[in-house]
């Protein structure tokens, strides 16, 4: 069995991957009220999102947080692919944080107080991008 990460590339893929899929996790089991609250919040910043099932969306989205948490997990899957998923994934939160009203100081990038919990995925970014170009860079 090949393994496709450094060592040094392990505790960043450990901390992003645990916490990736224990949210993806806790979502396979949400109920239609939890349901509807995380797709509201994300049809207001993404409205083409509105379109959707709360239920289903939901659960697609944790089907997607399962997946980018265990690519980060799994040793074989290479530091490339799970950087480039973890990327996309923190991207499009950070997108959320961007759209979303009320979770940023008015006319600042600065969060507010609501928007703490989501500004920090900051590091999941960064944690992709880290894997992502040492992977790019070591060729």
């Amino acid at each position: 069995m090949k393994i496709f990460a450094r060592a040094y590339q392990w505790p960043p893929r450990v901390a992003a991957g645990v916490y990736i899929l224990n949210s993806g996790l806790s979502k396979a089991k949400a109920d239609r009220e939890t349901a509807t609250g995380v797709h509201g919040m994300a049809a207001t910043a993404f409205p083409f999102l509105g379109e959707h099932d709360p239920e289903t969306f939901v659960g697609l989205f944790s089907k997607a947080e399962i997946a980018v948490g265990a690519a980060l997990l799994i040793p074989m899957v290479p530091s490339l692919v799970a950087g480039a998923a973890l990327t996309a994934f923190a991207g499009g939160l950070l997108g959320f944080y961007l759209k979303m009203p009320g979770l940023r100081e008015e006319g600042s990038l600065r969060p507010s107080e609501q928007g703490i919990g989501i500004a920090k995925d900051i590091w999941l970014l960064g944690i992709g991008l880290g894997l992502v170009v040492d992977e790019l860079t070591q060729r």
